[in-house]
């Protein structure tokens, strides 16, 4: 051990945050746990939610969840995984930049997208017609860390997890949620499209000049300049995390571009459908079988719907189209075993 060593426990940790920003969180000024725990000696509050996160059972299916591309031919598209790890790296950066919890800005990162259903974003479709007031992965991630793993987070990441898609409101209650938010947008609007050139969807070209010219070419180019952007946009501000607004506006455009050619494109429509059916009929199939429910998932306090759409939006895409076969398939259903999670 050198002399340049200093071990640092959890009360140095928390000391090194108060030199952070003004606006920052400090894991000891934490609005708590649902159930109060003791202290850990060597980790901050914050940390103890990143390590939980990344040991959980939802986390670890996200490397079979579709980003954009249901069952892409090549090894180098975003998954729900890669794309949780880019985010994760984009609010690191931004909150580093801007003297914010890093610590935390990672933990709700890391959590933002446990709730998501197989196929990206065509589950939130598919389940709608079952749950009254709408579907949305970012409520069932709030339900996955609270309930079904029960991981009892502190109020400020399961705050940002709830709050880290644009549609919710209230916005998230910590600038560090602010950072997950913009770096969801700038994972998926960097990254989606160059999958979709990849993919044979679009050309570079393609994409609105002015994007191109604000931002560059998909990829890190693309990431390193909304990062900037939203590190200069938030120090010329009151203190929110913001994106300047010559580069707010392409980012619009370029999104409006995104959903218009890609993720509302015919090629996404084709799998749409498939995708919707197969999620509804595994629905209507446990809704008859309630029997079949995994015992992970049966909730004393939830009804049987809630413990069917807990159990199938769980589901990695690989899992739902093998138990679709099974059940599904006549031959199949003849020899079909139960299948465990």
């Amino acid at each position: 051990m050198t002399a340049a060593f200093r071990f640092t426990d959890r009360a140095a940790r928390e000391r090194d945050e108060e030199a952070l920003a003004p606006a920052a969180s400090r894991s000891a000024a934490s609005r708590g746990r649902a159930r109060p725990e003791p202290e850990d000696p060597l980790r901050t509050a914050f940390e103890r939610d990143r390590d939980r996160i990344l040991h959980a059972k939802a986390f670890r299916r996200l490397k079979h969840k579709t980003q954009v591309f249901l069952h892409p031919d090549g090894d180098h598209f975003v998954t729900r995984l890669t794309h949780t790890l880019q985010v994760t790296q984009v609010a690191r950066s931004l909150a580093r930049a801007l003297g914010l919890n890093e610590t935390l800005a990672e933990a709700i990162a890391l959590a933002h997208d446990v709730g998501h259903s197989p196929f990206g974003h065509i589950g939130e479709e598919a389940f709608d017609p079952y749950v009254p007031e709408g579907w949305h992965h970012a409520a069932q991630g709030v339900r996955i860390v609270e309930v079904l793993e029960d991981l009892n987070l502190t109020w400020e990441v399961r705050d940002g997890v709830r709050a880290h898609s644009w549609k919710i409101d209230p916005p998230p209650a910590t600038r560090e949620g602010e950072c997950v938010r913009y770096a969801d947008r700038i994972g998926y609007l960097s990254h989606d499209a160059l999958d979709a050139v990849r993919a044979g969807v679009l050309r570079p070209t393609d994409l609105p000049a002015r994007a191109r010219a604000v931002f560059g070419e998909p990829g890190s180019q693309m990431v390193g300049a909304m990062i900037d952007a939203v590190v200069e946009g938030s120090l010329a501000g009151d203190g929110a995390v913001v994106m300047a607004p010559e580069p707010l506006a392409a980012m619009h455009e370029l999104r409006d571009f995104m959903f218009e050619r890609v993720y509302n494109s015919e090629t996404a429509a084709g799998q749409k459908q498939v995708a919707i059916d197969v999620i509804r009929r595994l629905v209507d199939h446990h809704l008859a079988h309630p029997e079949q429910i995994p015992t992970t998932y049966r909730d004393p306090d939830a009804d049987v719907l809630t413990q069917v759409v807990d159990h199938v939006s769980g589901m990695t895409d690989r899992f739902a189209l093998t138990l679709h076969d099974r059940l599904f398939d006549a031959d199949a259903a003849a020899r079909m075993v139960p299948l465990l999670r």
